[in-house]
């Protein structure tokens, strides 16, 4: 059990991805506004991811194959189809990740205040963080951004736990949530971003990446599947302590809240200061990881689409990367919110996270990539029905983004 423990790690790093401020912020919500109603969404949510991480694990150790590198052999000679897919998928992964970035950064930020409210001016503290982050990102190598990302990870676990177990949640409402799904009036749209923010397009790219690198020979494939299980049940259950939290402090009191940095400073009359800090490095936690991960997984996706190193340190990896990162870092200092972008990033990772999936439970079949270990029926039939509520999330995306719902 110890050796699994130190092989932890390509999950971790997809955990600390989806486990961004877009996570925190909609399972806040969720919680002030439904209390535990929702919580079996995140457990469905969870299930979900691990069964199409541990394939894109699976695909990384077994075939070592990135899912890029996958993707781009389907198109081998028919160069008209080939690169226009390329463009695609990267154009979608770095335009949605620059764009929410952003967002990663300024998530840090609002821990940040939560605790230390008046220490700086937030475009202040937006630049130190991306720095933080750019050194880590483009100077630390894959292990050491494997470190901090698990740190982050452990940071999270702790912080919203203690938290909640602070408050004191209703165990019998959370777990009957949990156990027997429904969907309040009015819910639909949280149900559907609790699910979107945790099956996530890049991740399937990082996880794919990140496990190859770690893992090769295909020896590895029982730690890659105890790390995907494990790190991303616990990036689960994270997200559900932040619901629950909401649900335990918020729901029913009438107080609006907008993101988890509220609930922080909601909870500090009834809790004391020790509830808000907790609440508050959780969040940062949750920023940092994401301001670090949306670039690293853009680096990998491009590098295996175009054919250069997949290494943090290559200097293409870098370029992408830091274009990422540094974009981000403007919207966040100077508060200006791109939203023809947005708008744009939203559509296109709508659509691209059927098509990716799709490529993904293809690559899972194919016996020439992994013989013996490709998918059986059982495991068909659980990525089938993950790939067509993929679908249905993507197109509720793209026509949500379009103004039509």
């Amino acid at each position: 059990m110890l050796k699994r423990l130190r092989a932890i790690g390509p999950g971790a790093l997809t955990a600390a991805a989806f486990i961004g401020p877009g996570t925190v912020t909609t399972a806040t919500v969720a919680g002030a506004t439904y209390g535990y109603a929702l919580v079996w969404t995140l457990v469905f949510a969870t299930i979900a991811a691990i069964i199409l991480q541990e394939t894109a694990a699976r695909l990384g150790v077994i075939a070592q194959r990135g899912l890029g590198e996958a993707v781009m052999e389907q198109f081998t000679g028919r160069p008209a189809l080939k690169w226009p897919v390329a463009a695609l998928i990267i154009g979608a992964l770095f335009i949605g990740n620059a764009a929410y970035e952003g967002g990663n950064i300024a998530g840090a930020v609002l821990g940040i205040e939560a605790a230390l409210p008046a220490i700086a001016s937030r475009s202040v503290l937006a630049a130190a963080i991306a720095i933080f982050a750019g050194i880590i990102l483009l100077f630390g190598g894959y292990r050491t951004i494997e470190r901090v990302l698990i740190v982050a990870v452990l940071l999270m676990t702790l912080a919203f736990a203690t938290a909640l177990f602070i408050i004191g949640p209703d165990w019998t409402a959370l777990l009957k949530s949990a156990a027997m799904p429904k969907i309040p009036a009015g819910a639909l749209p949280l149900v559907i971003g609790l699910i979107g923010t945790t099956i996530v397009p890049y991740n399937l790219f990082l996880h794919a990446a990140a496990a190859k690198k770690r893992w090769p020979s295909p020896t590895g494939l029982s730690e890659a599947k105890f790390d995907a299980r494990l790190s991303i049940g616990v990036g689960g259950i994270v997200s559900i302590l932040v619901l629950s939290t909401a649900a335990a402090s918020l729901f029913g009191t009438g107080l609006t809240v907008n993101n988890a940095a509220d609930m922080a400073r909601q909870l500090e009359p009834a809790f004391g200061t020790g509830a808000t800090y907790l609440l508050a490095a959780g969040l940062f936690a949750a920023g940092l990881s994401s301001a670090i991960t949306a670039p690293l997984a853009t680096g990998f996706a491009a590098s295996e689409l175009f054919g250069f190193p997949a290494d943090p340190k290559n200097i293409k990896f870098r370029a992408i990367a830091g274009t990422v990162l540094l974009f981000g870092t403007i919207v966040a200092v100077t508060g200006v919110r791109p939203i023809e972008i947005i708008i744009f990033a939203q559509i296109a990772n709508g659509a691209l996270l059927p098509i990716i999936a799709v490529f993904l439970l293809y690559a899972a079949n194919n016996k020439k990539l992994l013989g013996e270990y490709a998918n059986g029926w059982l495991a068909n039939s659980a990525s089938i029905i993950v790939v067509l509520i993929a679908a249905g999330l993507g197109i509720r995306g793209i026509l949500r983004a379009i103004g039509v719902m």
